[in-house]
């Protein structure tokens, strides 16, 4: 596969400078929410996700 060209990065620089102002304002509300999040929200987050790692480990362990 060939390198990108010039344009190719240049556009895909706009490209993610376009996204990053796009999604600034829900971005902005998300990091100010996370920095309001008690103890219980988070937990709320952490145990699904060590369910599932513990899935992933069970399915690891049966092959």
């Amino acid at each position: 596969m060939d390198p990108l060209a010039t344009w190719e990065k240049l556009l895909l620089g706009v490209f993610a400078l376009l996204l990053i102002f796009w999604f600034r304002p829900g971005l902005k509300a998300a990091f100010q929410r996370s920095a309001e999040a008690e103890q219980k929200d988070w937990m709320g987050l952490l145990i699904p996700i060590a369910l599932m790692i513990g899935f992933v480990l069970l399915l690891i362990s049966m092959v």
